[in-house]
């Protein structure tokens, strides 16, 4: 595939990079020179300094034969802008990362499809998402649902409770059991599971039904862990906004801001259930004040990772048993982690395994990057004569690296085994190594 991509920024640097590890023709494109200046020698891409909103900037790159163009500048307008030139100089496909949440609204995808752009993307509101997806439950450090929750994924981290230390996960591998786990992360290293077992520190992805969560709860030791009620949020961002509109009812919020003026905008964007408190979120008497000893989750999302970082590890200390860091740094990942510190938000991977799913040519709904794992898990929908549905599971020679998590069928969540036979309209669940997903898709053709 021919690929451009239009800016040179956070989110467009690091999906330029993904792509050119899988052999894609990649062409990045900003009109600052500097910011390109350090890509094209050390990975397999094209770097062009032109304008995206430059009918002969767009030529200049060869726009009429690209199969995607990818518009993630700053600026809004312009991505649109990018686009619908695109289109019309012969671009296949358009995506523009937008941050207005007005465009989304299902009513208005035509119309934007009308004027040249496909498909628009919103990273913060992605973020916020995954945000309170985590928060749901306090002992969970990740929490996806597929086909609207009839598969489940968590991910937990396993501590000296917790009832399946030290046992393989043949033992734990029974017919009848009801889950299955489809990835562990231990230290720096993820593992797609094989003759392995669960250790001390794990972070362990299952899937299950949901009438088994508490269940897969007790066995991993996390029963005394408080229902999150109370969430406190450091940092007014646009994230920081569309969290605190998508959480239940039931949860209170308090977002706790530095600046006057993004707190006054604030109390007119959010309703009278979110607290707006003006302050510096570093300030721990102030956060004790405001409450932070009787709150079970701490989000810290100011523009800053270490801030961010050590926000979360300070919550902990007070005994907060749910934080959540947004980490901008990819190169911080992995020390947050290391630190214990919860859930990691990062929203430029989020936004590039968005925007990855659309590369692919099978049937993908869902494309899903496990930020701490370096992992990345797809949710196929299944064509008839697929080659996915020739064989049992266990002689289909699925790549190393890769494993099934459970299907849907008929509205009803699945758990795979060896001996099951895949049908035409399931929807498989499949987990892999980062980037392994172009090497599943045939399976689904």
């Amino acid at each position: 595939m021919k690929i451009i991509i239009a800016g040179a920024g956070a989110v467009g640097t690091h999906l330029a990079k993904l792509l050119s590890r899988e052999k894609q023709d990649i062409i990045l494109m900003d009109d600052d020179e500097e910011k390109l200046s350090t890509l094209s020698s050390n990975f397999d891409l094209m770097t062009v300094t032109a304008s995206p909103s430059s009918i002969s900037g767009l030529k200049e790159v060869g726009i009429k034969e690209a199969d995607l163009f990818i518009a993630v500048t700053p600026d809004e307008s312009r991505n649109m802008t990018a686009c619908m030139l695109a289109t019309n100089l012969g671009a296949e496909k358009t995506v523009a990362r937008i941050d207005n949440y007005e465009y989304l609204l299902p009513k208005n995808k035509e119309f934007f499809q009308k004027l040249g752009v496909d498909s628009l993307i919103y990273p913060e509101m992605l973020a916020a998402k995954e945000i309170v997806s985590s928060m749901r439950m306090s002992w969970v450090r990740q929490w996806w649902e597929f086909c609207g929750g009839s598969l489940i994924l968590i991910g937990t981290k396993m501590r000296e409770k917790a009832e399946i230390l030290d046992v393989t996960l043949a033992e734990l591998g029974a017919p009848d059991i009801p889950y299955h786990v489809v990835a562990i992360k231990r230290g720096t290293e993820t593992i797609i599971p094989g003759d392995d077992t669960i250790k001390l520190h794990d972070i362990v992805y299952f899937t299950t039904t949901r009438k088994y969560i508490p269940y897969i709860r007790k066995i991993a030791g996390k029963e005394e862990y408080a229902d999150v009620r109370n969430v406190m949020i450091m940092g007014g961002s646009r994230i920081a906004v569309r969290t605190a509109q998508y959480v239940p009812d039931y949860m209170q919020v308090k977002i706790v801001d530095n600046d006057i003026n993004r707190c006054n905008r604030l109390t007119e964007l959010l309703d009278d259930k979110t607290m707006i408190i003006n302050g510096d979120g570093r300030d721990m008497d102030l956060l004790i004040e405001e409450g932070l000893k009787n709150t079970e989750a701490f989000v810290a999302l100011t523009g800053n990772s270490e801030t961010n970082i050590l926000a979360c590890l300070a919550a902990k200390r007070m005994g907060v048993s749910k934080t959540v860091a947004e980490v901008e740094n990819i190169d911080y990942i992995g020390m947050a982690e290391s630190l214990d510190i919860g859930t990691v938000i990062n929203k430029k991977m989020i936004a590039a395994s968005h925007i990855y799913q659309m590369m692919l040519d099978a049937d993908v709904s869902n494309v899903k990057c496990l930020t701490f794992a370096n992992a990345d898990v797809a949710e196929f929908t299944v064509p008839e004569n697929a080659k996915i549905t020739k064989n049992k599971v266990k002689d289909l020679g699925l790549p190393k690296g890769t494993t099934i998590g459970g299907l849907i069928r008929n509205g009803e969540g699945v758990l795979v085994t060896g001996d099951t036979l895949i049908q035409a309209g399931d929807h498989v669940v499949v987990f892999c190594l980062s980037m392994m997903i172009k090497k599943i898709e045939k399976y689904f053709n």
